[in-house]
């Protein structure tokens, strides 16, 4: 299974963990990733080393950006932009829409993330996207399980 985790997930871990929800998803986002292997992989797209480049602690950038490595290849530009612009008149913002795009790109079977606007949106455009998005709590108990 390929997942793609958008950033939100990736920057839990760092959030305060005294907030119930926050400390689920972050369990979920940790037991995801020390599952990688030959039958769990992650996607690590330029749109999330470009996401990461705009994140205002470098701390948190530094320890993400260990977790990225280096920025995989990149996507047909012509093709990621407009298909980006096809799904923000869904209703997804730029980044959504951009991580959306390169998960399908990627090939990815999941989009995992902790935002429920993003998730919200996914359900709208239904069968337009050519990838599964759900929750990070939800795809750690479908997988782990």
């Amino acid at each position: 299974m390929l997942i793609y985790l958008n950033m939100c997930c990736l920057k839990q871990p760092f959030d305060d963990q005294s907030q119930p929800r926050i400390r689920l998803e972050t369990e979920a986002v940790l037991a995801l990733l020390a599952a990688e292997s030959d039958g769990i992989r992650f996607e690590r797209s330029p749109a999330l080393w470009l996401e990461n480049t705009r994140n205002p602690l470098p701390v948190r950038a530094a320890r993400v950006a260990k977790w990225l490595g280096s920025p995989g290849q990149v996507p047909d530009s012509n093709e990621l932009e407009s298909r980006t612009s096809a799904l923000m008149r869904f209703g997804f913002t730029n980044f959504d829409a951009l991580h959306v795009a390169s998960a399908e790109a990627a090939g990815a079977d999941v989009l995992a993330t902790c935002d429920d606007r993003f998730v919200k949106s996914a359900k709208q455009a239904g069968d337009a996207l050519r990838v599964r998005v759900v929750g990070v709590v939800e795809l750690a108990a479908e997988v782990l399980a």
